[in-house]
């Protein structure tokens, strides 16, 4: 009845590589699928695939809801990942570095430059490399070094020409140095592990380089809090931090042709099994690649994109619009990155810091970009006098020194600073603004579906809510209450949280579309969907006659179209140039029956609805559940980014026949609506 949750995965991993090989779409952006391939892969190694040998390790027998024991799923794992890196070393050798060169993009070898870039790069070597190098020799008096996690190094094979006798030495490549070193013309590349490794006779004077070797270990890196350790949850996760750094390895990726002898005294040293151990003939870490997308070739893009208003909070004449009037009008939905992230979210906050009639503002972080004008504002508006709350969560994955810096920032300036809850993530995208009005207090609030960070509401596909409903201002006062205080609180008047009663509210919706059998419709627009207790409902809904349309970016355990159990049920994923991450769900619809509407920020998946402090927040507005109808609409006639999904987990891309890109068209009908209330 289980598609496996990491397989899902993995093919989520193909169809960014298909897209990577894909000649329609500009070639940077292809390398960017590649580097966002990779990227993606180290984090799975680093958290999925470390729970499977955590589990090992422990002597558990748990198995996945596919049935299958944690050393099933780790071969099924190393099949599928060799398989797919063998095909990301083709689409970057055979294809992106040739195609890249005609167009004057050259990722070079050592071997293949002449004298004089040479020369520049001995330069290069000597003012910026080589004084941040360390080399570390293996010896009995130089025990095997720590390896840290997915740090780039040099394993060097060392004679000594006076005794003959040869010594293993590592080179670590700095996180501070760029992946490549950008030649003097701006558009040639050279892997800095190759600048380095023609200098090794500078690290190691008056020795023998007998031999060099690219290699790349991943560590354990998920995060994890004992309750009894959290009595402060700022020093546990500091604590786990410094822990996470000592992690176990779980994989280890080197240069292919190395030698025998040094692979299995890495493998030895690093406790690793060879099926741990992934070679490559294309440079490790291609999520490096970046750097090479951010070239400046408009000609090797997509056009360029800009945000525009939203049409509810189009400027003046003199450059400024009232966003509280303008939420008192009616409740505004913004979609980002079409709608323009800066004139909306954050000029909500910006304007609530400044005007002397807001009393208050509370808001929760879940990532935030390095350069906030979000927290910029809340400090402002703590300094002003105002009370501000904001609940940082500190075990956001991989954000959390980062949001620890801000923590301590907002706390420096009077900022009442709450740091997440122990066993629970704080996962809700929630602010609160409480104003003094003539007629007394009113709540101004957004709900969205993605964090409050400028950077990623460029490049992720969002929904939020800006509205001054009583009944949700009073629910989000009790969910601060709930996360800043002492309560038990677990039913609201509109807001459907998670872990109390999101799964609970989400399953009957199906029940009672299931019992309008084939007068039933349900759509959701999610980026996983992996709960089997939702899974079970939407199949026995299936088999009631209901019409099902799943939209799953990424990982999906449910099995669509299987005859007697879900033949009613589609999937199709969406991967284009904004990474969809919306969470949409919609129950009934069919004439004779109206729809419900929600937005959110859960996922249908065991941690979502577990683990997380989620909201999803039901849309009654008339004018805004017709936007949603528009995007779900779009998503599901989309031909040019979307793949439908087959009953055995394997996706296939849909054929192209009229060619409806969702996103360019999300795109224009938003820029039509901010024409015309611009002209109007």
């Amino acid at each position: 009845m289980f598609i496996n949750r990491e397989l899902s995965w993995l093919s989520f991993g193909e169809r960014l590589l298909e897209l990577a090989q894909n000649k329609q779409t500009p070639l940077l952006e292809r390398v960017k699928f590649l580097a966002i391939f990779s990227t993606g892969l180290d984090e799975f190694f680093q958290v999925r695939v470390a729970g499977l040998k955590d589990q090992l390790a422990a002597g558990l027998r748990v198995r996945s809801t596919d049935g299958k024991s944690p050393t099933e799923q780790l071969q099924l794992i190393k099949d599928e990942v060799t398989n797919l890196l063998d095909l990301e070393e083709i689409i970057f050798i055979d294809q992106i570095v040739p195609e890249l060169k005609t167009k004057g993009v050259i990722l070079s070898d050592w071997s293949s430059l002449d004298d004089e870039d040479r020369s520049y790069l001995v330069d290069v070597f000597d003012s910026s490399i080589f004084p941040v190098l360390t080399p570390l020799a293996v010896d009995p008096g130089h025990p095997f070094p720590y390896i840290s996690n997915l740090s780039l190094n040099l394993a060097v094979l060392i004679g000594d020409p006076a005794s003959n006798v040869q010594r293993f030495a590592r080179v670590k490549i700095p996180q501070i140095l760029d992946r490549f070193v950008v030649m003097p013309d701006g558009e040639r590349f050279v892997p800095v592990e190759q600048v380095i490794a023609s200098h090794l006779g500078v690290l190691f004077p008056n020795m023998s380089v007998l031999g060099h070797y690219t290699f790349r270990v991943t560590r354990n890196a998920d995060l994890t809090l004992e309750e009894d350790e959290a009595d402060d949850l700022l020093e546990a996760v500091e604590m786990e931090l410094r822990r996470r750094r000592f992690g176990r390895a779980v994989r280890l990726e080197i240069q292919r042709g190395i030698s025998s002898d040094v692979s299995l005294l890495l493998e030895r040293e690093l406790e690793l099994e060879p099926e741990d151990v992934y070679f490559s003939d294309a440079p490790l870490d291609l999520g490096g690649l970046w750097s090479v997308y951010n070239l400046d070739r408009p000609d090797l893009h997509l056009p360029q994109f800009k945000s525009v208003p939203s049409p509810r909070l189009l400027p003046s004449d003199n450059n400024s619009v009232d966003i509280f009037a303008s939420i008192r009008e009616n409740d505004i939905m913004v979609h980002h990155p079409y709608e323009s992230f800066t004139t909306s979210v954050e000029a909500f906050i910006e304007q609530a810091a400044t005007d002397p009639n807001v009393l208050a503002i509370k808001q929760t972080l879940y990532r935030t970009s390095g350069d906030s004008p979000i927290v910029k504002a809340l400090i402002s508006a703590a300094e002003l006098g105002k009370q501000v709350a904001v609940l940082v969560e500190l075990k956001a994955r991989f954000d959390e020194q980062a949001n620890i810096e801000w923590a301590r920032a907002l706390e420096r300036a009077g900022v009442h600073v709450v740091y997440g809850l122990v066993g629970l993530k704080t996962h809700c995208k929630c602010a609160l603004v409480v104003r003094q009005e003539y007629d007394g207090i009113r709540r101004y609030c957004h709900i969205g579906t993605g964090n409050y960070n400028s950077k990623t509401a460029r490049q992720y596909e969002d929904l939020g809510i800006l509205t001054c409903d009583e009944d949700i201002g009073a629910d989000l006062s009790d969910l601060f209450n709930f996360l800043t205080g002492y309560s038990k609180q677990s039913t609201f008047r509109k807001l459907i949280l998670a872990p109390s009663s999101l799964r609970r509210y989400i399953v009957e919706n199906i029940q009672r579309e299931a019992a309008l059998g084939a007068l039933g419709k349900i759509i959701f627009k999610v980026n996983g969907l992996t709960d089997p207790t939702v899974i079970e409902a939407l199949y026995r809904a299936s088999q009631a006659g209901v019409s099902i349309d799943l939209i799953v970016r990424s990982v999906c355990s449910l099995r669509p179209g299987v005859p007697g159990l879900s033949e009613n049920i589609t999937v199709r994923s969406i991967v284009g140039r904004f990474l969809e991450h919306s969470r949409i769900f919609k129950f009934g619809g069919l004439p004779g029956h109206r729809a419900q509407y929600l937005i959110g920020s859960a996922d249908l998946m065991e941690r979502n609805l577990d683990r997380r402090v989620e909201a999803v927040v039901p849309v009654d507005d008339d004018e805004i559940q017709g936007r949603l109808d528009e995007i779900l609409e779009l998503d599901l006639h989309d031909d040019r980014n979307s793949w439908v999904m087959f009953e055995d987990g394997t996706f296939t891309k849909v054929k192209e026949s009229v060619g409806l890109d969702n996103q360019s068209r999300l795109y224009e009908l938003s820029k039509d609506r901010s024409d015309l209330a611009r002209h109007h």
